[in-house]
C-alpha cells in the first residue's frame, strides 16, 4: 500500500494515544536506553575523548529498532485487545528465541559495530597524522580542512548507514513480531515499503532522525517521551502499509 503524510500522521496521533495508555511500559523500555547512553558518555568523556562520544552518540541511533521491539509489542496487544503483562512484554524478544527476531536483531547489531569501525578510519585517514589539540576543551581542530572534510566524509557515509538500515528494518521487525516470517522476507518487504513509498519515507527517516537527535541533546532525557511515540507510531505505520487478508 502507497503511504503519503495523512498516514504519517495518524500513525503519530495513535503512537501517542499508545504512550497514554501505557505509559509506565514507554518509560520502562526507554529508560534501557537512557541509561545506555549516559553509560557511553560518562565513560569516553571520564577519559576526555569526546570524538569518540560524537562517534558512538551518531551511531547510537541504530540501536532504536531493536529497543522498539517492546514498543511494538504493547501496540499490538492495545490493538488486539489484550491484557499488557509485564513479563510477557518486556520479555517478547526472548520469548521468541526460536523465530526470526534474534537474526533480525544480529543484522542490526553489526550495522551499529560497523559504523563504529568505518567512523574510527574515517577520522584516522583525515586527522590521524594531524597535531591534535585536546577537543575535550577545544574544538578547533574541526575548523580545519582536514577537519572539516572528515566532518562532510563522515556525514555522507552515516546518512548512508542510516538510510540503508532504515529501509531495512522500518517495517521488518514490527512484521517479524505480528507474522510467521523470515527475516530476509522482512527486510525486502520494509525496503519494498519504502520504494514504493519513497517521499513520505523520506520525512518519516528525517523526522525520526530530527527527534532521535532532539531527545538526545536534552541529556537522553527526551528520549523517554520520543522513543516511546516513535516506536508505537512505527507499528501503526506498519499496519497501514501492509493489508493482511482477514483484516
Amino acid at each position: 500500500m502507497e503511504l503519503d503524510l495523512s498516514d504519517l500522521r495518524a500513525a503519530l496521533a495513535a503512537g501517542w494515544r499508545d504512550f497514554l495508555a501505557a505509559p509506565l511500559y514507554g518509560l520502562l523500555f526507554s529508560s534501557v536506553y537512557v541509561a545506555a547512553g549516559w553509560l557511553i558518555s560518562y565513560a569516553l568523556l571520564a577519559k576526555g575523548q569526546v570524538w569518540w562520544t560524537i562517534i558512538a552518540g551518531a551511531g547510537f541511533p541504530i540501536l532504536g529498532p531493536f529497543i522498539a521491539c517492546g514498543f511494538y509489542e504493547v501496540s499490538r496487544r492495545l490493538e488486539a485487545g489484550e491484557a499488557l503483562n509485564l513479563a510477557g512484554v518486556a520479555g517478547v524478544i526472548f520469548s521468541q528465541k526460536d523465530r526470526q527476531i534474534p537474526s533480525m536483531a544480529a543484522v542490526v547489531v553489526v550495522f551499529f559495530l560497523f559504523w563504529n569501525f568505518l567512523g574510527h578510519m574515517i577520522f584516522a585517514v583525515f586527522l590521524g597524522n594531524a597535531t591534535m589539540t585536546n577537543i575535550s576543551s577545544s574544538f578547533a581542530v574541526f575548523q580545519t580542512v582536514e577537519g572539516m572534510m572528515m566532518l562532510v566524509v563522515g556525514t555522507v557515509v552515516g546518512a548512508a548507514f542510516a538510510g540503508t538500515l532504515f529501509a531495512l528494518t522500518v517495517v521488518s521487525l514490527p512484521y517479524l513480531l505480528d507474522r510467521e516470517v523470515d527475516f530476509i522476507t522482512a527486510m525486502i518487504t520494509s525496503v519494498s515499503v519504502v520504494t514504493t513509498s519513497p517521499g513520505t519515507m523520506l520525512i518519516w527517516g528525517l523526522g525520526i532522525a530530527v527527534l532521535l537527535f532532539a531527545g538526545m541533546a536534552l541529556g537522553f532525557l527526551g528520549l523517554f517521551v520520543v522513543l516511546p511515540v516513535l516506536g508505537h507510531a512505527t507499528w501503526h505505520l506498519y499496519r497501514r502499509a501492509l493489508v493482511f487478508d482477514g483484516m
